[in-house]
């Protein structure tokens, strides 16, 4: 391998010798230079050969310093790590000392503090979580961009995209979120039936279901079996595309994919969500009014009244008004999760579980924010 550079830059030469390598360093090792020898050190790490002798040649070297000094220590480290024996040749007496004292502190490639402490842990994914976040935000940023596109431009909507997907997000999903959210209701209904019986108030568990349900669980728990089934659908879909190449297809015949694969689907879900809650909101309800009817002898009439005088409407409006907010984040992630695949299709199942996993907490921390929103404004 050889490094091409202009007089005066830092260069590094690899020569190869029957009983090794032969190592030329040249030019200026120093601060203002070690980002590109960083560099050129990884590449030199891939031609090390296992044994043998290396000699690293400082004849040409101009500029030393400390940088410079551990960058020189490091590559023979990654010498010394492929088992070969390192000579230093060549380097004029002051260089030799310098890199003498650098040595003694034994600074190979190797040292720094242990891969697996929890400190170290914790600092590597605290920087995933900021690069995942900027890339969401990213990816956020070109929806946005294709939405505005697609409002100017409306005949390029792909409307039969859009209804398809409905039926796959919406109308299809009611079947499962009908009958949880139904359970749902059955169990905050006995829950609250036994704590209240305690007081003789068995008639304020309509109040307690209508507002829960009506406000907070009846869409929360849509958005997350949504998460499950259609967030995880769009980025195995997705990631199914990438792995078989049909996204470079598309994008040869001059098809933006986030105009043709991604808005459709989340425009899609945006529109089904909303619905989608309500249903799930009312099958829990009628839950509750079931077993409120048999365990409690809560007439539906006395449920239904009951309801009328004492949940106010803002709750359900409330309610549904997140269901969009929560449909956006979840298409987003499946989406953006999708398009990161690549590789085999073992990959698929990783970021398809990822998307879930990420949509989820997602869905729970705007949940969080929109509930210290509406009690900062009395709502």
């Amino acid at each position: 391998m050889s490094s091409s550079s202009t007089a005066g830059d830092p260069a590094i030469v690899v020569h190869r010798e029957d009983d090794g390598c032969r190592v030329a360093v040249a030019g200026p090792w120093v601060i203002g230079t070690a980002a590109g020898l960083s560099r050129e050190l990884a590449r030199v790490k891939l031609e090390a050969r296992d044994g043998g002798v290396a000699r690293i040649v400082g004849e040409r070297l101009t500029a030393l310093d400390s940088v410079g000094a551990l960058l020189l220590a490091r590559l023979a480290g990654q010498l010394e790590g492929a088992g070969m024996k390192v000579y230093w040749l060549g380097f004029s007496r002051a260089y030799d000392d310098f890199l003498g004292a650098i040595r003694a502190l034994e600074l190979t490639e190797e040292a720094g503090p242990p891969g697996d402490t929890l400190l170290v842990r914790t600092g590597k994914a605290t920087l995933e979580l900021i690069d995942l976040g900027r890339r969401i935000l990213g990816f956020f940023g070109l929806v946005l961009f294709t939405f505005v596109r697609l409002v100017r431009r409306p005949s390029k909507i792909r409307w039969t995209s859009i209804v398809h997907h409905i039926a796959l997000t919406g109308l299809n999903a009611m079947p499962i979120v009908g009958l949880l959210t139904f359970l749902i209701g059955v169990v905050l209904t006995f829950l609250a039936a036994h704590q209240l019986a305690r007081f003789g108030a068995q008639i304020f568990v309509v109040d307690l279901i209508g507002t829960s349900l009506l406000r907070e669980l009846g869409v929360l728990v849509t958005a997350i079996l949504v998460a499950g089934r259609s967030g995880s659908a769009f980025t195995a879909q997705l990631g199914a595309m990438r792995v078989n190449e049909e996204v470079d297809a598309l994008e040869a015949m001059g098809l933006d994919p986030m105009e043709v694969l991604t808005l459709p689907r989340i425009i899609a879900l945006v529109i089904a969500m909303p619905l989608l809650s309500f249903f799930g909101t009312m099958m829990g309800i009628f839950g509750g009014m079931l077993i409120s009817d048999i365990a409690l002898h809560i007439s539906f009439a006395q449920f239904v009244d009951r309801l009328a005088a004492s949940v106010d409407d803002r709750h359900l409006f409330i309610g549904l008004a997140k269901a969009p907010v929560y449909a956006f984040i979840i298409s987003l992630i499946g989406c953006f999760e999708g398009f990161n695949v690549s590789g085999s299709a073992e990959n698929v199942g990783r970021y398809t579980t990822r998307s879930v996993v990420e949509a989820i907490f997602l869905v729970i921390v705007a949940d969080a924010a929109f509930a210290m929103v509406f009690y900062a404004l009395k709502m």
